[in-house]
């Protein structure tokens, strides 16, 4: 697909995940993973905001029914998993254990990968782990 826009406009694809107290999740998120605030909108219920995990941006902000944006809470599960790539798998499932994950499976080596899996506050999987190669 060639990119009709500005040159210098690169293609990227960030996932917005909608969150039940977007503030709480904000504030996890920096925790958890370290992530840094790119963007941030204050809006009456909560935030909007686009947040980079070294350079890797995922946005977050507060579920609507109206707009149907359904957080995990009100759906009873997830419809999508993150992958969370990192270099020291163990470190940042620890930190998220930490910051208020719960385990869903421990970190270990299947697949040709380093990985673990966790369920933030919010209900969202993160996959955190390496490739083994």
């Amino acid at each position: 697909m060639k990119n009709s826009g500005a040159a210098s406009i690169p293609f990227t694809i960030a996932p917005w995940l909608s969150v039940r107290n977007s503030l709480k999740a904000l504030d996890f998120y920096k925790e958890a993973f370290n992530a840094v605030e790119v963007y941030r909108l204050d809006v009456p219920d909560g935030v909007v905001a686009r947040l980079s995990v070294n350079g890797a941006e995922f946005w977050i902000g507060e579920e609507s029914a109206e707009h149907s944006n359904f957080s995990p809470e009100a759906l009873g599960g997830c419809t999508v998993r993150l992958i969370f790539t990192v270099p020291d798998p163990d470190a940042v499932f620890a930190r998220a254990l930490k910051a208020g994950a719960t385990e869903f499976y421990p970190v270990g080596e299947e697949h040709g990968w380093r990985i673990g899996r966790v369920v933030d506050p919010f209900g969202y999987h993160w996959e955190i782990g390496r490739d083994l190669q």
